[in-house]
């Protein structure tokens, strides 16, 4: 059953012909939470407390997002944060490390407390300048996902915060895209989503959404997937390159 979406903010300071103008376009930014706009390094110090080694967090986080697809894919739904613990008691047996409860909490709970990306606020008064309309779309819980935009002093640049457990499908299954075009009443070629994941571009493209790639340091394009317009190494430049091509 969906669940309401919230509404987080709506503050914009446009003037009305550049929005007329911006209709042609894709108008509505859709942005991912996680390593798009946050940066999850902030989780190293819990994972070299634990584990001893901070590079473990990348490996979660991996073994995370394939635990999710497997549950998309396969049946049944299980929200992200619940993914999350499993990734982590997966990674933990198969380093040998015990992980109390409280550590488990300790760094899942953390997720909610991310700082953004150095040029995260300055890309996106950027694009609210230029008049596109931002939205964010997370596989988190609304809850995870409006504590993360919230704590990051982010919630200012945003419509609405979205999340995929709203249609308990996870990205890059293509309900969420859809959703998020449905409730802000426009086409899914009216939407472009703009992530640091491959897969998440992908199943924006596939669904029938642009797409903007922020290619942070280790995230690369599939080269099986179609390509997206608009790629930079990091959301400034990324920002730059939308407006450029839709006329900025």
């Amino acid at each position: 059953m969906r669940q309401p979406i919230k509404a987080i903010s709506r503050n914009h300071t446009c003037d009305t012909p550049l929005r007329e103008r911006r209709n042609a376009y894709a108008a509505h930014l859709c942005l991912r939470c996680n390593e798009t706009l946050l940066d999850l390094r902030a989780l190293d110090p819990q994972f070299a407390r634990v584990f001893g080694d901070a590079s473990v967090r990348q490996i979660w986080f991996t073994q995370m997002l394939q635990n999710a697809f497997v549950a998309t894919i396969t049946g049944p739904y299980r929200d992200f944060g619940t993914i999350g613990a499993a990734a982590l008691e997966m990674v933990a047996a198969r380093r040998g490390v015990t992980v109390t409860q409280e550590e488990k909490k300790a760094i899942l709970s953390e997720m909610r407390r991310l700082p953004p990306h150095p040029e995260t606020q300055d890309a996106l008064e950027r694009l609210r300048q230029a008049g596109l309309r931002l939205v964010t779309l997370t596989n988190s819980t609304a809850q995870v996902a409006e504590a993360q935009i919230g704590n990051a002093g982010l919630s200012k640049y945003f419509e609405q915060i979205f999340s995929a457990d709203a249609v308990q499908r996870l990205k890059p299954a293509p309900e969420p895209y859809r959703m998020v075009a449905d409730r802000l009443g426009v086409a899914l070629g009216d939407l472009r989503l703009i992530a640091a994941h491959a897969w998440d571009i992908a199943g924006a493209l596939r669904a029938g959404c642009k797409a903007a790639f922020v290619a942070r340091p280790g995230m690369v394009l599939d080269p099986l997937a179609e390509r997206p317009d608009a790629v930079g190494a990091d959301l400034r430049e990324v920002a730059e390159g939308i407006l450029e091509r839709e006329g900025g």
